[in-house]
């Protein structure tokens, strides 16, 4: 306990009035993205790598691509996918504990 808590605490044990010592203020936390914001980014990430995984397979069967860099982009694609789908599965499950628990 900080001295000036303790002389106002005393004061108003005794009925005197004492003013208030102004509280510190406290640093506002920053806030990152929530999690819609996240999940929105994930998902748009993911539509952003499958269109470019069926960009290079287009160019690939015109001729025009190269086989490594199809094979390295869909694997992207396929990453983000599995990805996204285990954030979906968690909210899920989390989801259906939330619902189970007793009121």
């Amino acid at each position: 306990m900080n001295p000036a808590m303790a002389a106002r605490l005393y004061s108003t044990v005794q009925g005197n009035s004492m003013p208030a010592a102004p509280k510190p203020q406290a640093a506002a936390p920053t806030q990152g993205p929530g999690f819609a914001e996240i999940l929105q980014s994930a998902v748009a990430q993911t539509a952003d790598q499958t269109r470019t995984a069926e960009i290079q397979m287009a160019q690939n069967v015109q001729g025009q691509g190269n086989l490594i860099d199809v094979v390295t982009s869909i694997s992207a694609a396929e990453a983000s996918l599995e990805t996204v789908l285990a954030v979906r599965d968690q909210v899920i499950s989390a989801y259906k504990e939330i619902m189970a628990m007793p009121i």
